[in-house]
Formats: C-alpha cells, sequence, structure tokens
C-alpha cells in the first residue's frame, strides 16, 4: 500500500476532553467547532490556505477572534484536521484509507491553486493518481472509503475513477497479474507461489463493496463484454455468500434464523442485495449454478421478497433443474431447528412444476428430451425418499410432488416404491384410506421383477395393491410361457414348401439329413419321447443354417432360370424381325 508524508512539524495537537489545541505561545484567535469537538486555532496559518475561511471572515469583518461552525464538512473532525496540520506544517500521512476524505474536505474548505499554490488539492489529487489509482488494493480501499461520504465522492468524481481503476484491473489477463494483490479464499497460502493468478481472483475483494458500488462494477464489466458469464456469476456468488443468510449450504446463523429476529433496517437491505444481484446474473444458461439459484429463492421466500422476484427466480431454477442434484433440494426451513429440520418442499414443487412447464413449451417428445424429464424424474424420487424419512411429512405433500411429473417421466417405479415403502415404514400409524391414496400414485407394471418380489411380501402395502401386484406378474409371466411354446412350436413343424428342382449342393444336403435319420432309426438308440423333445440351440441353428443355405441355392437357380428364358425370347423376336425384313 502506497503512503505520502506531507510536512516536517512534530505533531504538537493537544486534547482534552472535547477540545483540542495547538501547543503554542500564540494565543488563539480562530475557534472552529465540528460536532461535538472545538478546535482553539490561529488565523495565520488557516486564512491563506482555505477559501471557505476568508469567506466566511469577510462576511463578518471582525479583526478579533471570532468561531466558524464546520458541521457539514464531509470526513468529519478527522478530515479537518487533516487539512489543519497541514496548513500548519505538521507531518501528516496519506495513503488509500484517508485520501478520499481527505481531498473532500479540502475541497471543502477550498484548498485551491487559485487560493494558494501548491494547496493541499493540487498535492492529493497528484497521489491519488499516479499512487492509490496504480495499485489494485489502494483502488478497493479508496472505493470502499467513499461509502462514508458518498454524495461528495460521487460529485467530484471520485467514486467513478475508482470503478474505472478497477474494472481496467479485473480485465487484466490472469497470466499478467502478480500475486501481490488480495486473494482471500481458503488456500491462497498455497496458491501464491503460483507463475499466474486464477481467473475469479479479484472476486473476494469487491465483495466487501457496498451493494450500490458493486453494482456499478459489474454492470462496467458486462458492458465491455471480456469475461464469460460464469465469471460474472461467480462474483455474484462470492457476494451473496458474503452478504445473504444462508446462500452457503451450511445452517443459518441461529441469530438471524427468522425474519422476525431481523431489524426492518436489515430486512430491507438484505432484500435490496438480493434484487440487484438476482438483476444482475446473466441471461446465459449456466452462469450461476442451479444450486445457488434455488437458495436465492429460498432466501428470497424467507426474507418476503416480491412476488416478481421469486417467479423470476422459479423461472431460472426451472430452465437449469436437470442439471440439480439431490444436496441442492435439501433445503430446510429457516424456522426449523437444526435438529430436526423440516425440508422446504413446497419450494421444490414450485421449480418443478415451473420446470414441466418449460418443458412442455421448449421441447418436442424425442429421445434427448425424453432423456432430460427422466433425468428429472429420478432426481425427484431421490428427494422423496429423503422427506419421507419426515415424521410430519403429509400424505398430501408426497402425492402432489410425486404426481407434478407425467407418467412419461417415470419408465420405471423402482424408486418410487422405495419412497412408498419408507414413508409406509417411518409412519406406522397411518390409516388405510391414506395408504391406499399414497399407493395409487404406483404403477404395478413399471416395477421390476425385484421389487414385486419384496412388495408381495411387504405387509405394509394395502391388500389391494399386493393383488395388483401379483395380477400384473401372473399375466406377464403367463405371456412369457405361451410366446416360448409358440417359439418351440414353430421351430418343432416341418417346413412346407413347394416342390422345387433343386440344385446339386441342395440335394447333397437333403440326402446327408435323410441318411442321417436312417441311421438313427436303425440305431434303435433314439426312442420316441427322446425324439419328441425340442432341439438343443446349437442343433436349432445348425439347422436354420442349412434351411437358409437350401433356400439361397433354390433361389439363386430360379434367378438363373429365369434370365435365361428371357433371353431365348429376347433372341427369337430379333429372328422373326430379321426374316420379316
Amino acid at each position: 500500500m502506497k503512503y505520502m508524508r506531507l510536512g516536517t512539524r512534530p505533531d504538537t495537537f493537544y486534547t482534552g476532553e472535547a477540545t483540542r489545541m495547538i501547543n503554542s505561545d500564540l494565543p488563539s484567535d480562530l475557534t472552529i467547532r465540528i460536532d461535538n469537538i472545538t478546535y482553539l486555532l490561529h488565523k495565520f496559518p488557516l486564512l491563506p490556505k482555505s477559501g471557505l475561511m476568508q469567506q466566511r471572515c469577510s462576511e463578518r469583518g471582525e479583526t478579533g477572534g471570532f468561531t466558524v461552525d464546520l458541521h457539514d464538512i464531509p470526513g468529519g473532525s478527522d478530515a479537518f484536521e487533516l487539512c489543519a496540520k497541514f496548513c500548519y506544517g505538521i507531518k501528516i500521512d496519506l495513503s488509500a484509507h484517508n485520501i478520499v476524505s481527505a481531498i473532500c474536505a479540502a475541497k471543502f474548505l477550498l484548498m485551491t491553486e487559485s487560493v494558494r499554490e501548491g494547496n493541499f488539492i493540487s498535492k492529493l489529487e497528484v497521489f491519488f493518481d499516479s499512487c492509490i489509482l496504480e495499485g489494485w488494493k489502494d483502488s478497493v480501499v479508496a472505493l470502499e472509503t467513499t461509502e462514508r461520504h458518498s454524495e461528495w465522492s460521487e460529485n467530484l468524481g471520485i467514486i467513478r475513477r475508482c470503478i474505472d481503476s478497477v474494472v481496467d484491473k479485473i480485465l487484466t489477463p490472469a497470466s499478467k497479474v502478480c500475486w501481490t494483490y488480495t486473494y482471500t479464499r481458503p488456500g491462497y497460502a498455497h496458491r501464491k507461489h503460483h507463475k499466474s493468478a486464477p481467473k475469479d481472483w479479484w472476486t473476494e475483494d469487491i465483495a466487501d463493496m457496498n451493494i450500490d458500488i458493486f453494482r456499478c462494477i459489474i454492470i462496467t464489466l458486462r458492458s465491455t463484454n471480456m469475461l464469460p458469464p460464469q465469471l460474472i456469476g461467480e462474483a455474484l456468488h462470492v457476494y451473496a455468500c458474503r452478504w445473504l443468510p444462508g446462500v452457503t449450504k451450511s445452517r443459518p446463523d441461529p441469530e438471524t434464523s427468522t425474519a422476525s429476529q431481523m431489524t426492518k433496517e436489515e430486512s430491507v437491505n438484505r432484500i435490496k442485495q438480493l434484487e440487484i444481484i438476482v438483476s444482475l446474473i446473466p441471461e446465459d444458461k449456466g452462469s450461476v449454478s442451479v444450486g445457488f439459484l434455488i437458495r436465492l429463492l429460498s432466501i428470497a421466500k424467507f426474507l418476503g421478497a416480491s412476488p416478481v422476484i421469486r417467479t423470476h427466480l422459479i423461472k431460472k431454477c426451472s430452465l437449469q433443474l436437470e442439471e440439480a442434484k439431490i444436496d441442492d433440494l435439501m433445503l430446510p426451513l429457516h424456522e426449523s431447528s437444526s435438529d430436526n429440520p423440516i425440508y422446504d418442499i413446497e419450494l421444490v414443487e414450485a421449480v418443478l412444476e415451473g420446470f414441466v412447464t418449460q418443458w412442455r413449451k421448449l421441447y418436442s417428445i424425442d429421445e434427448q428430451s425424453l432423456h432430460l424429464i427422466i433425468k428429472v424424474g429420478r432426481l425427484v424420487d431421490s428427494y422423496l425418499q429423503i422427506i419421507s424419512t419426515d415424521a410430519n411429512m403429509s400424505v398430501q405433500k408426497v402425492m402432489s410432488l410425486a404426481k407434478t411429473l407425467p407418467e412419461f417421466a417415470r419408465p420405471e417405479h423402482d424408486k418410487l416404491y422405495k419412497a412408498i415403502n419408507i414413508y409406509l415404514n417411518e409412519h406406522p400409524q397411518m390409516s388405510k384410506d391414506d395408504k391406499k391414496r399414497l399407493c395409487s400414485i404406483l404403477d404395478c407394471q413399471k416395477l421390476s421383477d425385484e421389487a414385486c418380489a419384496h412388495a408381495i411380501r411387504n405387509d405394509k402395502l394395502p391388500l389391494r395393491t399386493v393383488v395388483q401386484i401379483l395380477f400384473f406378474e401372473q399375466e406377464k409371466h403367463s405371456g412369457k410361457a405361451l410366446s416360448s411354446r409358440e417359439r418351440q412350436k414353430i421351430q418343432l413343424q416341418p417346413q412346407r414348401t413347394k416342390p422345387r428342382e433343386t440344385t446339386r449342393d441342395s440335394q447333397k444336403i437333403l440326402q446327408q439329413s435323410s441318411k442321417a435319420d436312417d441311421a438313427i432309426r436303425r440305431s434303435g438308440q433314439g426312442s420316441t419321447s427322446q425324439m419328441l423333445e425340442p432341439e438343443s440351440e446349437s442343433e436349432q441353428k445348425s439347422r436354420e443354417q442349412e434351411v437358409r443355405k437350401t433356400r439361397s441355392y433354390e433361389a439363386m437357380e430360379e434367378e438363373r432360370k429365369q434370365e435365361h428364358t428371357n433371353i431365348t425370347i429376347q433372341r427369337s423376336k430379333s429372328e422373326r424381325r430379321r426374316s420379316g425384313k
């Protein structure tokens, strides 16, 4: 961090309670009052360098001592002391922490070049431009201090100059960023020796900014179109984790676990921060993670944000729901305890409804879009399995969430059956009607053999559901047995074909087959029962190959004869034409 020292005299300011004075033999002839502090000073060092003090003295026309109230000076008493010490030639140290307040106070006191050459403002401006704005840390610190006197900083253009400096350094290629810049995330000690900084090296530093300044930085960065949307999204994520309760996956602070425990001012500030963060999210899909969007939606509900913000977040979440993981959906209500969390199933259901609506609008039913909704279906069924362990979870909520997905989103119901089974085990006092209603969402025809076998022995299921599973199982197995017998019957039936002229190769195959049959009869080893048994798989394949080969020979012979006949007919026609001529 850069420093500038002005003046050579030692500090002779003396403080006694709320009165401050210069240790001097000369009596004070100028009294300055700022808030509750009184300064006993002298005219001769201040008036030649302060245009404001000259105006006040000329207005009064007094030759003796007089009092001036400067309660509205930007930066307060600390900033005034810097200006007063400069006038007295007392040593002062200027840095990024006090340069902004010194500039604002000097402007207020009119310490310009027109009043005195080499005045305070000119020296401050040179240091500010050549040193403060040239460094990353100094620019960031100076920008943070503008919040204390934002109106003066805005009018003097200090905020805009600091923002331009910060943005210019953010746009510097990461390979050229020096590690003297700040980077406060865990693991910094291991990374600082690397040759280049990570692309998001700047996000932590600007996360400490006021939300209005942060917005100006992000808007300026987006206007350049030089950063990828994911990097902008990362900056928004870091800022939200810094200021909004519950953005991280850990439980929020117990002291602010409910909105009622926040002051009205804190609640208003948090809502403002949330709304600005949401408005700054790039439109590009994937610029922020769906988990981050869902947590923002949870915070919006917790803080009581406007319905417009909630609807906007639901839409953004629904467009990326297929990217979500099960942990992203496990958001407990802020009012619930950490020991027995109550999961916000209504929030998940709202996002799921938005996803289904968007899916129907944007996609046609093809293989790719079906894969998308099936993936979400698996995610929802896994979520149902977890929330089913909640003893306070009602049947209506479970059924409502399960029915939000269309039927084709679940090609198989094993995961859904597992969720129902968990719910039945965790809620043993359920009524028969509730059990029937819960099991009505299950399609028994979409259960695997393992799930069916488990369900048949599950005494928690209603008898009606078990009967349905048994019926479909019997129907399925009978269909399999019937199709198996039909295949065997077709294989045992002799090939009935029209008598055709066979080629020599086909005749040899038939003769070999008949000789083999005669040999079996003469041997006497093949009993009637053995002969009626179906052929083995290898024998069936061999026989099918022989038949195919025979048919191919016959087809080739037929084509050859047909071609020979056509050629003969054409020759006879050509001979008739010649004889006619």
